[in-house]
């Protein structure tokens, strides 16, 4: 060997190992990547989840037009079709579908001596003389009224929604205000009373809704406004002065005292009671009528203040 070359050392290549142990290491490492996998195996199905969640989303919004934007003009188009299609009801219908079953007919009858009349079993009955209205305020059959409606009256008789007729009591009167209480001896098993709302708040200009039955004709339905309030009236006779009264020009006539007047809530806020007239005693409507307060009312009836 001539100075300053090395030989190459000889490496021995080890001998490949049986076929048995190849395929021992083979099955060692796939175990390996089966155990790997199974302690992995729901943190990836997640994440793989996650992952096609998200490319879903990216693929929606790429593909979903924009949103349109609603204008005022939209809004505009919607409303009007809605009116065209559900007109919303005046508030005489809301008023009147709120008290309908609480509203009563009132008949005075007079003393036996009276002119009788025959009724349609041929049987002779009292010839009414004065009718008007009332309104039930507890459902087991206290009715509110105009003191004047039954003022002097032998018998008094009222009338439910549903066509009961029923004997009533005076319980108490209040002259001072044109206001009685009566007490029903029998009631509709479904009455109810109506619901009470204090006048304090009224507005002039506020809708209110009068329901009765002027020249018995009803239960017949008015829609005005409230023209004054802390009004004054006397009557033509002068039996009546009154005071605090709400002032309204909803339709009235001889046979609508004792009637509520209703707010646009369908809540009692006075009790119709007289009317201003150009004519005689007992004539027509001629624009302005005039209720007590329900506060004033309800007083009347024992109930609690508002």
């Amino acid at each position: 060997m001539k100075k300053g070359f090395y030989s190459a050392a000889k490496v021995k290549t080890p001998p490949p190992l049986p076929a048995v142990e190849t395929k021992v290491v083979v099955e060692s490492a796939r175990r390996g990547w089966r155990d790997r996998y199974k302690r992995h195996e729901k943190p990836l199905l997640f994440v793989a989840g996650a992952l096609l969640a998200a490319v879903l989303v990216a693929l929606h919004g790429a593909f979903t037009p924009a949103p349109h934007e609603i204008t005022q003009d939209d809004i505009d188009q919607a409303v009007a079709r809605t009116l065209e299609t559900k007109p919303v009801p005046s508030p005489a219908v809301k008023a009147y579908q709120a008290v309908r079953s609480s509203i009563v007919r009132v008949r005075a009858l007079s003393s036996a001596g009276d002119p009788l009349e025959l009724d349609e079993y041929g049987g002779a009955i009292a010839t009414p003389s004065a009718t008007g209205s009332g309104v039930v305020i507890i459902d087991r059959g206290v009715i509110l009224t105009s003191l004047h409606v039954v003022a002097g009256a032998a018998r008094v008789r009222v009338e439910f929604e549903d066509g009961l007729v029923a004997d009533a009591a005076i319980l108490s009167q209040q002259p001072e205000n044109d206001l009685a209480i009566l007490q029903a001896n029998k009631i509709p098993d479904d009455l109810r009373a109506a619901t009470l709302r204090s006048a304090k708040h009224l507005v002039e200009g506020e809708h209110v809704t009068a329901i009765g039955f002027p020249f018995g004709i009803g239960p017949s339905v008015s829609h005005g406004i409230i023209s004054g309030l802390r009004r004054e009236y006397r009557s033509p006779d002068g039996e009546r002065n009154l005071s605090n009264l709400i002032q309204f020009d909803a339709a009235a006539n001889p046979g609508s005292s004792g009637g509520p007047l209703v707010n646009a809530a369908g809540e009692v806020v006075g009790i119709v009671t007289a009317i201003l007239s150009t004519a005689e005693k007992g004539g027509s409507f001629s624009g302005i009528g005039f209720a007590v307060p329900i506060e004033t009312a309800a007083a009347a009836a024992g109930l609690p203040p508002f």
